[in-house]
């Protein structure tokens, strides 16, 4: 498979997982009466698989297909830095402590960033095939990444040593996640499969079955209580955490969803789409929010801009946008269509 399409197929893993999160009935969501302002962000020459803000919302960090991970000053919306990824940049994540930043590449490397300077920190080996996601755990001593050798591996942060190789997917790996606490960790896979890990001695814990495709992304929300999967069919499930039960299936786009994230307070998530839209929705009741219109291709990222009501959101389009949603978020029609699960 050549990487074009590999790397097109992990932006749609991503985005899946946020859609069938919040649908308890199947439901697709229409644009909005008026669109949201937004500036966008110019400086990818091709398409953008991911988008993160630091902690502070200081630094924004976004990475495409061309190979190159850009830091932009989020109050000017320059770039900052211009960082090199072989063979495509298919997830980027700042560390909690928005010192650090990882990204995940299709030449079979994470690597970690300094956030401040661009300097290349380490260079994290080891994988059989394209690392597909990477993240660091919440006290920033460990960075997970998920394969699509079917691994997922937990490095030090430190010094790059490979600590452990957890086994049990069949097939690719798509998304990787640490709880809260740092004690856990759930990944994502081909297999139609959620797993959860121990940190600590990379034991399983629990296998959560209920999909009936290929598990693209999953996400704790900010207080651990509740895990969120999405898959190729369009749906997100919502679990316990803590017991492994599903509470909740939602559909959010009329395609493919490529990932989702909660806010900060978790009281809010946001999605993005093969549908060209990214959607803020309820977290406790699933009811959406609003839908942000107007990319000119597939919506592959989306996250919150800390302390603000902003959006951020990345797209085959070459563009990141930053969306000024406002308080409160106006309520999208919604209608009605049928979800694969």
């Amino acid at each position: 498979m050549n990487t074009r399409i590999l790397s097109r197929r992990m932006a749609t893993t991503a985005v899946a997982c946020l859609l069938s999160f919040y649908a308890s009935p199947a439901a697709a969501v229409a644009p909005p009466a008026e669109k949201p302002d937004f500036n966008t962000l110019k400086g990818h020459r091709d398409g953008v698989f991911s988008v993160s803000t630091s902690p502070d919302g200081k630094l924004i960090a976004s990475g495409g297909r061309e190979s190159l991970v850009l830091v932009w000053d989020a109050a000017t919306g320059k770039v900052i830095h211009k960082l090199k990824q072989p063979g495509q940049a298919l997830r980027v994540h700042f560390s909690k402590d928005g010192k650090k930043i990882v990204s995940a590449g299709g030449d079979k490397t994470a690597r970690v960033w300094n956030a401040a300077d661009g300097k290349e920190l380490l260079v994290l080996g080891e994988h059989g095939h394209w690392v597909c996601d990477a993240c660091f755990s919440p006290d920033g001593k460990q960075v997970a990444t998920a394969c699509a050798d079917s691994k997922v591996r937990l490095f030090d942060a430190a010094d790059g040593k490979l600590l452990l190789t957890l086994a049990g997917h069949k097939g690719e790996v798509w998304g990787v996640a640490f709880r809260p606490d740092g004690e856990s960790l759930a990944s994502a896979g081909k297999d139609g499969t959620v797993r959860l890990w121990d940190a600590a001695s990379g034991k399983a814990i629990a296998t959560l079955e209920g999909h009936k495709r290929e598990v693209y992304t999953v996400a704790y929300s900010p207080d651990g209580k509740t895990l969120a999967s999405s898959c190729q069919g369009g749906t997100v499930r919502l679990w316990d955490a803590s017991t492994g039960d599903a509470l909740r299936t939602i559909r959010a786009h009329t395609n493919q969803a490529y990932c989702f994230e909660f806010s900060a307070d978790g009281k809010l998530l946001v999605s993005s789409g093969q549908d060209r839209m990214a959607c803020v929705w309820e977290a406790a009741s699933g009811k959406p929010v609003v839908c942000l219109t107007g990319h000119e291709g597939d919506v592959y990222g989306a996250t919150f801009c800390p302390k603000t009501s902003n959006v951020l959101t990345s797209s085959q389009d070459r563009s990141v946008r930053v969306w000024s949603v406002g308080k409160p978020l106006a309520a999208a029609p919604i209608q009605s269509t049928s979800a694969g699960r």
